[in-house]
């Protein structure tokens, strides 16, 4: 019934701000078209500590950044032009195509107070024929996001389609992105339409045929069995799956179907070809100096990550 169970790894993105990273991971590198996948928080720091979290503006190509939040806010900037607070319950959607700086900085000291930050990013991997569009960004509000509720289950579809629920958060291929909060002893089960499915558990717990799995894991299921999953106490997960969109490369912030596509960008980034945000353009993320291959294809070592 599961393909693989990825346990959450340590990783830094920035000094003061250290994630469980849970995709991509060496032997289950996406699912479905996601290729990433961070949970942040919850973050316990003293407010005048806080700009040593903010993330630099730094790039990306060939992906869209999801950002969704349980608590807090955080302040997006990108080359785009956009300027956004995002706050729990909302969606930053923003596709990076052909080339796209962003950062993320904690500008709310308030919000930090009480471990009150906590945060998911994942990205989606963008099929071919988009890895060369525009860069946008869209903010979604909490309102423009279908709600399911029945007894002990709550759910938001974030993207997607499933369980009969359309969110309008554009996308580029076949996929579902789900935020469900189950009560202890509340059964639930997975959407059958899509190849690849996966769970992440946030908080709590939860069992799937008679074994118990825990926060801070990933399930992956096997293509077209239907799991039925009881929640051990109240649990709060993030489903997501969809069609995959064919190997990807990966190396640093950058994805693609192409290994030369990626040294290109890092030469873009080098020498400047890929602007800073217009509101966030005094500093940035130098591009690391590494000489690994990009990870993907038949490479099996991880790709550097931020």
């Amino acid at each position: 019934m599961l393909d693989i169970v990825i346990e959450a790894r340590k990783a830094a993105i920035a000094p003061g701000m250290e994630v469980k990273r849970i995709l991509p991971f060496r032997l289950r590198r996406m699912v479905g078209p996601f290729i990433f996948m961070d949970h942040a928080g919850p973050v316990d720091i003293q407010p005048q500590n806080a700009s040593s979290m903010d993330v630099l503006p730094h790039p990306h190509i060939g992906l869209s950044t999801v950002s969704y939040l349980f608590g807090g806010q955080v302040t997006h900037r990108d080359s785009t032009g956009a300027l956004q607070v995002i706050r729990p319950g909302e969606v930053n959607w923003m596709t990076a195509g052909k080339g796209i700086s962003h950062s993320e900085r904690f500008e709310d000291p308030a919000m930090l107070a009480g471990g009150a930050l906590e945060m998911i990013q994942t990205w989606v991997a963008l099929p071919e024929k988009d890895e060369e569009a525009n860069p946008t960004f869209s903010n979604y509000k909490e309102q423009q996001l279908p709600i399911f509720t029945e007894k002990d289950v709550w759910m938001r579809q974030i993207a997607g389609n499933a369980f009969g629920l359309h969110s309008d958060v554009k996308t580029h291929s076949p996929l579902f992105y789900l935020h469900v909060v189950l009560k202890k002893g509340a059964r639930f089960g997975l959407p059958k339409e899509y190849s690849e499915r996966g769970i992440y558990v946030v908080k709590g717990s939860i069992e799937v045929s008679g074994r118990p799995y825990i926060a801070g894991q990933m399930l992956v299921f096997t293509k077209g069995v239907d799991p039925a999953l009881t929640a051990l106490e109240d649990t709060t997960l993030m489903m997501l799956g969809g069609e995959p969109v064919g190997e990807r490369y990966i190396w640093w912030n950058f994805v693609s179907s192409r290994k030369e596509r990626i040294e290109q960008a890092k030469a873009d980034w080098k020498e400047g070809r890929i602007i800073l945000p217009p509101t966030d353009n005094h500093e940035f993320i130098q591009l690391p100096e590494d000489h690994t291959r990009p990870a993907g294809g038949s490479h099996p070592a991880p790709g550097l990550l931020s």
